[in-house]
């Protein structure tokens, strides 16, 4: 859970919830592992732990992890502009269904996570919402990082 690097430690956690363009039903199967592969991808090459992936038909639930030098927004500008990237070039029939145009809806909502024992309660209740077809894609244990 605690994040240690040369000179600080952190407990940043954020649940960021990214709606669909126009809120349409455009994730499927084959967008979820998309999503899933890309996210995994990220949090290879960026300091982003997923501890949470979930989507529900026309968005997407992210519980993640990140160190101070990213602000909330720029953690919610590299989500969404890689994932978004990656699934219109992955998934053509999304990209009709959208027109042609962006997969995301150009607004987000993102909040901080408490330390203790909250990341459950806000897992819980992303599962919660939506109409029922909540997939979680990918779950993910805190752990204590060294690096």
């Amino acid at each position: 859970m605690f994040r240690h690097k040369s000179h600080n430690v952190s407990v940043l956690l954020y649940h960021l919830v990214c709606p669909t363009k126009y809120r349409r039903v455009v994730i499927d199967e084959q967008v979820d592992a998309v999503l899933r592969e890309v996210c995994l991808e990220i949090a290879c090459r960026y300091e982003i732990v997923f501890i949470e992936i979930g989507t529900d038909r026309d968005h997407v639930h992210f519980l993640v992890q990140s160190v101070p030098t990213y602000s909330p927004q720029q953690l919610a500008q590299k989500i969404k502009s890689l994932t978004a990237r990656e699934v219109l070039s992955r998934c053509p029939q999304v990209k009709k269904k959208l027109w042609g145009g962006a997969f995301w809806s150009s607004g987000y909502f993102i909040s901080t996570v408490g330390q203790h024992g909250n990341a459950q309660t806000i897992a819980d209740y992303v599962r919660k919402q939506g109409t029922g077809t909540y997939q979680t894609l990918h779950q993910q244990q805190l752990v204590l990082f060294d690096t």
